[in-house]
């Protein structure tokens, strides 16, 4: 069994998936030792909190304090969140990290300490719609409006790019002609649950 770190910026679905399918089997190859969020209101802390899973808030105003955040570039924030996730990955002896629904691209030494130990989900079929601004209803709308045929998820594992990394699962779901970003979204969104826990054991035996 690895302990892992699950990051999150939101409501949290996908980190449920994780908790539930832990939860339910016995021989789960995962164990869930803390939840990092770069939002302090993410619902996902939530929960977290009803699965008795560990909490930290790692984002740029709590790692930074309020007054350096604001004057702080974006690459600073970003360092100074991906050192704190590190900081934390090491308190809690986790062996991998799993991103799910979070929003700040890593960079710095945590690239490097967990290669290929960290994945991302992705609301789409990499290589395509992916990259820098590639995230949520954003994702949805470019596939709509590309014409796409279908769409779907990818898990992959996390490099120093964004969306770039080994793809190791994706799921894939019809594009219908009366779609919208939510309708598309909604029938993607059960895809993503199955993809998150099935990576997350690929990566489990991985490192086993």
């Amino acid at each position: 069994m690895i302990n892992v770190a699950v990051l999150v910026s939101g409501g949290g679905t996908n980190l449920q998936a994780l908790i539930d399918y832990e939860l339910a089997t016995v021989d789960c190859p995962y164990h869930i030792s803390v939840v990092l969020s770069d939002h302090k209101d993410a619902f996902a802390l939530e929960r977290a909190k009803k699965a008795n899973i560990a909490t930290q808030i790692v984002s740029p105003y709590a790692v930074m304090g309020a007054d350096v955040a604001k004057a702080a570039t974006r690459d600073q924030k970003r360092i100074a969140v991906s050192d704190k996730v590190l900081f934390y990955c090491h308190e809690y002896k986790v062996d991998a990290i799993v991103h799910a629904g979070w929003l700040t691209v890593l960079a710095g030494d945590i690239i490097t300490e967990f290669a290929n130990k960290m994945i991302n989900l992705h609301p789409a079929l990499l290589p395509k719609f992916g990259g820098v601004g590639m995230w949520g209803h954003h994702v949805h709308e470019a596939v709509l409006a590309a014409g796409e045929k279908e769409s779907g998820c990818t898990v992959h594992l996390v490099d120093g790019g964004c969306d770039t990394g080994k793809i190791l699962v994706q799921k894939k779901v019809p594009v219908l002609p009366d779609d919208t970003p939510d309708s598309l979204y909604a029938r993607i969104a059960p895809e993503e649950h199955k993809a998150m826990v099935e990576g997350l054991c690929i990566l489990s035996q991985m490192l086993s």
